[in-house]
């Protein structure tokens, strides 16, 4: 997508120092935005746990495709099984919520497994990039099948003129490799020419919404609007949003959806105001495994400081940290909550758009239970 007129993508290879193979890996430093667009180089498998954990990157499918080059960097220092192995483990408890992490680790260590010890280092690199050519190329069918969905929408409503959309958290291309998941149908309408607006909720604590959504979208030129996490309901209620879409870190095969702390609030006051809510991901978010979401899917806890403190800009342009809470102050911080299929409207995938009890039957594939 774009930046200052520039395509970017949000991860991507690189040769590192003198070497002319492939020895590193470059990606959008996402905790400096929006302030400051930043690029930092990983060189080796702890670096890239280190910025999976920072959330340096961030999203369920982009957490993807760093761990496959996680695989890569470890192949660096040994290919050997028991190595490969560990480097699988060190990653997979980087962060426990995002079944794409997960996804993505297996696919590259059931890889490089089957293949002779001196073949293992190329064919990481090059297991990686097919897998972040694959998630754009899922994130593209995603916006073809949530465009029409979009303009199905923008013929049945009521009122003429703009098309309002919620999101919550950043579901955009900074999520992805390339295009996102719930913005991608956003990106596909304005391109198509339609006239979209999106309410952009803030999303405490990290404030993914405020930096991360508003920022992309600003530098796509999509019209939008910043509220606060408790606004989304009061502006259904008068009928100023016309559809909810988000993305998701994990969805069960029944079509429950675990996506980022507030999803399962937007998506009550959705339903109690008839305001279509839609879950955007690509299949390697689908789990498949998952009896019952809320009680087998593990909400990662993340650490009290990114409640008791914000950054921001100064007025003098520096950035600072600055505390929020009373000192003494206990805090909880779960970072994800679950939605009940019974919430949601349908499921936009590479497949198509399905509500959720269509889900198996759309990926012919059928739950584990």
């Amino acid at each position: 997508m774009n930046i200052k007129q520039q395509s970017f993508r949000t991860i991507w290879p690189v040769a590192d120092g003198q070497a002319v193979d492939i020895q590193a890996v470059e990606v959008i430093d996402q905790t400096s935005l929006p302030h400051e667009f930043r690029i930092v180089r990983i060189t080796t498998l702890q670096a890239m746990i280190h910025a999976i954990r920072t959330m340096q990157v961030r999203g369920a499918p982009l957490i993807g495709a760093s761990a496959a080059y996680g695989m890569a960097l470890a192949s660096k220092a040994s290919a050997e099984d028991a190595a490969l192995a560990a480097a699988a483990q060190a990653l997979l408890a980087s962060r426990p919520t995002a079944v794409n992490l997960r996804w993505a680790v297996q696919r590259m260590l059931q890889h490089l497994l089957a293949l002779p010890v001196q073949e293992r280092r190329d064919a990481a690199w090059q297991e990686a990039a097919v897998i972040c050519d694959e998630d754009v190329a899922l994130n593209k069918a995603i916006a073809a099948h949530g465009l029409g969905l979009l303009r199905a929408i923008a013929v049945t409503r009521q009122s003429a003129g703009v098309l309002n959309i919620l999101t919550h958290c950043n579901a955009g291309w900074l999520a992805t490799v390339d295009w996102g998941t719930a913005l991608a149908p956003v990106y596909a309408a304005h391109e198509a020419g339609m006239q979209v607006h999106v309410w952009v909720d803030e999303t405490r604590p990290r404030n993914q919404g405020a930096s991360l959504t508003a920022w992309e979208l600003g530098q796509h030129g999509v019209p939008h609007t910043v509220i606060t996490d408790n606004a989304g309901g009061h502006l259904m209620q008068h009928g100023q949003v016309d559809v909810v879409i988000v993305g998701a870190d994990r969805v069960s095969g029944a079509g429950d959806v675990c996506n980022k702390i507030g999803t399962y609030l937007k998506a009550l006051a959705a339903h109690d105001n008839q305001v279509p809510f839609y879950v955007a991901v690509p299949s390697p978010t689908i789990d498949w495994q998952i009896v019952d979401a809320q009680r087998d899917i593990t909400i990662e806890e993340r650490d009290a400081d990114e409640v008791g403190f914000m950054q921001g800009r100064l007025d003098n342009g520096e950035l600072a940290r600055v505390s929020l809470l009373p000192e003494g102050s206990a805090v909880a911080n779960p970072a994800f909550d679950v939605t009940p299929a019974r919430l949601v409207t349908g499921i936009i995938t590479e497949r198509g758009v399905c509500s959720p009890a269509q889900l198996v039957a759309l990926f012919e594939q059928p739950v584990n239970g």
